[in-house]
């Protein structure tokens, strides 16, 4: 006899372990390449700092030609998730599409592989696979907080999701950096000449992107197994079925009428998380352009410390955050954080030597996975009572995504016009303003102890 299966129950420690194992899966992806192996094989590429690439039939700088392609794939999942909800809640089976975006996005991962200023329309699309595909399996993976945790559990295990990523990409990227540094170890063939020497650390980078793909396929595995998948009732998808997601985001926005509070810290996540996310996906193409490295080497070593320091100190700063919502309440933590932020932006600006950014790389890290964290639990606390969160969810993500469209797009902007320092500076704004309107949101009372 086959033995049948049994589903943890809600707030069960399985349950809320697999959640938060995900995040262990997939944030090799945003770690080694979109925040440090990626960035440095892509300056790699160019002859000089100055070289223009040519792309889509236009001549941009190298920064720019990133900040389009990731503001446009952001686009993409804004107006593809609404779609993608609806059918996931028409059909029951919400782990079909969070699969099938994980498997995406590994396999852009492995196409990294091939990148090339050659085929860079072929290259950038494996760019997009591997973007497209993390967020958008986030966008099903978030909606499942409020189905396997209860409203006291949220913060806590949203942080540990957080921490858990943090602490296996790290991981990972030491091995990648291992085999970067010191590709003899790994069997590269390093020649007797520097030339030699740099094709096997270029050739170690393009394994890397390899090693990500495998981690975060074979990972999501134990996810998979435990997380509910909901129950598919077999029914044909049409075209009112491709709509419905657009129609449910239109019931949320109805709703959000009659929720003020909700309605409120919406407008706050939507300015606040479009200068977070455009700094986190730009700041290792700052550090590698306007910092003054004394020769490349140093670069190297330099970038890839920082992006350690950050990793290491953003575990400290998510359960750091989460023990400060639960003494002060979220809304005043994250005012907090988003003048923090502030601070950060201008200290940017002015910043010009290794350790002025080692500094900077501390404390991003610190304001970074506590306001990454503290973002998603504190929506999720202020959902109505429902059983309908990835309509929920998928509204939080549009808004996410669409912010940062708007952020990459005027980073980019600014950097084509001027310099990436004034793209930075502009991003104050975006906080000062998300701490102008946090300040409208009704609080939360904190939990007594």
């Amino acid at each position: 006899m086959s033995k049948i299966k049994t589903v943890p129950q809600k707030g069960s420690k399985k349950l809320l372990n697999a959640w938060a194992f995900y995040d262990w899966a997939n944030s090799v992806y945003t770690l080694t390449i979109a925040s440090s192996i990626f960035p440095i094989f892509y300056a790699a590429l160019f002859v000089d700092d100055g070289q223009l690439v040519s792309a889509f039939g236009f001549e941009m700088k190298q920064t720019v030609l990133i900040s389009v392609v990731t503001a446009f794939t952001f686009l993409v999942v804004a107006i593809s998730s609404p779609i993608l909800s609806g059918i996931a809640d028409y059909t029951g089976d919400k782990m079909r599409f969070m699969k099938f975006f994980c498997y995406m996005g590994s396999l852009g991962c492995f196409g990294l592989y091939w990148f090339s200023l050659e085929h860079i329309h072929l290259s950038l699309l494996f760019y997009f696979m591997g973007l497209l595909g993390y967020w958008g399996s986030l966008v099903f993976y978030n909606s499942y907080l409020p189905d396997i945790a209860f409203e006291h559990q949220q913060d806590a295990i949203s942080a540990k999701g957080f921490s858990l990523g943090y602490f296996g990409s790290v991981l990972l990227l030491l091995l990648n950096l291992a085999m970067v540094m010191q590709p003899a170890w790994f069997g590269f063939d390093v020649g007797t000449t520097e030339e030699s020497l740099n094709a096997a650390k270029f050739e170690a980078m393009k394994i890397s992107f390899v090693t990500v793909g495998l981690w975060w396929a074979l990972f999501s595995q134990y996810t998979f197994a435990v997380l509910p998948k909901g129950i598919s009732n077999g029914q044909k998808i049409t075209r009112n079925v491709l709509l419905n997601g657009f129609r449910e985001l239109r019931g949320v926005w109805f709703q959000l009428k009659e929720n003020e509070r909700l309605k409120r810290y919406l407008d706050a996540f939507f300015v606040f998380s479009m200068a977070v996310q455009t700094i986190m996906l730009m700041a290792v193409y700052f550090g590698e352009k306007e910092i003054a490295w004394a020769n490349d080497g140093e670069k190297t070593s330099g970038l890839i410390i920082s992006i350690l320091v950050i990793q290491l100190v953003a575990i400290l700063g998510a359960v750091l955050t989460a023990r400060a919502s639960e003494k002060y309440g979220n809304i005043n933590t994250l005012i907090v954080v988003n003048i923090i932020w502030m601070g950060l932006c201008f200290y940017a600006y002015f910043m010009e030597t290794p350790f002025e950014f080692y500094v900077a790389a501390a404390l991003v890290g610190l304001v970074m996975g506590g306001i990454q964290a503290l973002g998603r639990s504190t929506y999720s606390k202020f959902l109505p009572p429902t059983e309908d969160t990835t309509s929920f969810f998928s509204f939080y993500d549009v808004a996410e995504k669409i912010g940062i469209v708007i952020g990459m797009l005027i980073f980019a902007v600014v950097d084509q016009v001027s310099s990436m320092r004034n793209a930075i500076l502009f991003l104050f704004i975006f906080f000062l303003f998300g701490v102008l309107l946090l300040f409208r949101v009704k609080r939360l009372k904190p939990p007594e102890n």
